[in-house]
């Protein structure tokens, strides 16, 4: 197998998503939604043994809904509708990470259905100087929101992220 330099495996990210080009207060409307699917929710819920049958059984949501309004189906799993969210941020806020330091604050403010489609959104919180010459630390606030303008979900993430080499 071929080695790939680091220099030319960042060749092949975007040229603005550096430790430098991040700035408080900057909001980026990333560019892709992902329809949530009924695979990503019942594959993942039951990966990671979540036996809420909030997640998976359909008949017994029906039950208990009792005629409300977007609850007669199953729910999906948080953790997916958060992996959904900073996965959809990650094209342009994880591609210059070294290292992932923390998630905090994470709010799940809404339901999200099968077949809802997802929006994401970030907002620079703050950047600081790291011991690291080549790196600097960047705090993030991730938003998700559906197809309703609804938001969904909410959260922090700090990282390590790569200074431009000039």
């Amino acid at each position: 197998m071929k080695q790939v330099t680091m220099e030319q495996a960042t060749g092949r990210t975007s040229s603005n998503n550096y430790f430098e080009d991040f700035e408080p207060g900057q909001l980026i409307a990333h560019a892709r939604g992902k329809t949530v699917t009924e695979m990503d929710n019942v594959l993942l819920t039951n990966m990671v043994m979540n036996t809420a049958d909030g997640h998976f059984n359909e008949h017994r949501m029906q039950q208990q809904s009792r005629g409300i309004a977007g609850f007669d189906t199953r729910i999906v799993y948080g953790g997916v509708s958060f992996s959904m969210v900073i996965g959809l941020a990650a094209q342009d806020t994880g591609e210059q990470v070294l290292e992932e330091r923390g998630m905090d604050k994470i709010r799940l403010r809404a339901p999200v259905h099968h077949g809802d489609t997802l929006y994401a959104f970030t907002e620079v919180l703050e950047k600081t100087d790291s011991n690291r010459s080549d790196a600097g630390i960047v705090r993030f606030r991730h938003y998700g929101i559906n197809q309703h303008d609804k938001l969904v979900y909410e959260g922090e993430r700090t990282v390590l992220m790569r200074r431009r080499t000039e």
